[in-house]
């Protein structure tokens, strides 16, 4: 496409459009030229949209499901992207699920990556639309998951061989902290004179998360305990007791609860322990959100089961 045929273009579709679609028309035609002239590839699109992520705080898994979701993408199609359609997109989503035999939650997962990807296209104006616009959320079912019952909760407690464990345990049971969070922790950000402590959660956000007097004394006591100088809040037991990691605390729980019999002990289960009993409690959601440090109030809902018990005895007071 060169200005001679852009010229033609405007100058036939002057009759149809107003000044401002005749101006943007013009506009994305040329734009189109310089695109073909500078010989964009897929990749130096994927480079710009997984920049633009960066810079909005997105965390390192985000970045890395981004790029391996769209990677694919490019793979399984092999084609410019700029020609890519929703029956490519649909096609690539029925292949992803049917070889990888993943659940509508993954696979709604995967869309949504491409959708993200695509929209930044088009608001970009590398694009007139995203293809995506017409692939609907794909349903999942709604799965009750589990919580730690107080006999639970105590019984891993018990179960603590070290101070270190138990000050851990409390920390996830009393503040519904995420675990990307608490190891981020350093002994500086502890304020026990109003029990909480300053986090970075998701997206860069700072928040202040708050514990109980239980978890404070814990602390404090595991902290009097220590002979390392190491900044960091929770360390590795042994020499040269380096800060304790994601994956360190998750085995270690998974121990502990082997230990016990007790399976699937994982950080994240406390967290939806804590905003399901607040709810229960009455803690209106938008608090129980604040807590949590979610951007979206449906994302609250997703990690609270209301007791069915408490369901009843409201029908009752309400309704009956």
């Amino acid at each position: 496409m060169n200005e001679n045929v852009i010229k033609t273009i405007v100058s036939e579709m002057n009759r149809y459009l107003n000044n401002y679609q005749i101006s943007k028309l013009n506009e994305i035609l040329y734009k189109q030229i310089q695109t073909e002239e500078k010989e964009v590839s897929n990749m130096d699109y994927l480079n710009k949209f997984i920049d633009s992520k960066k810079l909005e705080g997105c965390s390192l898994l985000t970045i890395k499901n981004y790029t391996t979701y769209i990677n694919k993408l490019f793979n399984y199609l092999n084609k410019d992207i700029r020609t890519i359609d929703t029956d490519d997109i649909r096609s690539y989503l029925a292949y992803y699920q049917n070889n990888n035999n993943c659940k509508n939650s993954t696979i709604d997962g995967v869309r949504r990556a491409i959708s993200s990807f695509f929209t930044f296209l088009e608001t970009e104006e590398y694009i007139v639309k995203s293809p995506v616009r017409r692939i609907r959320k794909i349903r999942t079912e709604i799965l009750v998951k589990e919580t730690y019952s107080d006999e639970t909760l105590e019984k891993l407690r018990d179960a603590c061989k070290s101070i270190r464990n138990l000050a851990l345990i409390e920390l996830l049971a009393s503040s519904g902290i995420r675990i990307g969070e608490l190891v981020n922790l350093n002994i500086e950000d502890m304020d026990f004179e109003n029990n909480s402590c300053l986090v970075f959660g998701k997206g860069k956000k700072m928040r202040e998360v708050y514990f109980d007097g239980k978890t404070k004394l814990h602390i404090q006591e595991y902290l009097k305990d220590r002979k390392d100088s190491n900044p960091a809040l929770f360390v590795s037991l042994y020499k040269p007791n380096e800060r304790l990691k994601s994956r360190g605390i998750e085995l270690m729980l998974q121990r502990l609860g082997d230990s016990i019999g007790i399976k699937k002990v994982h950080p994240h289960k406390f967290r939806r322990t804590l905003a399901t009993r607040a709810i229960d409690k009455g803690m209106p959601i938008e608090q129980v959100q604040h807590l949590l440090g979610h951007t979206k109030i449906d994302t609250t809902l997703h990690y609270a089961m209301v007791n069915q018990n408490n369901v009843k005895i409201s029908h009752k007071k309400y309704i009956c």
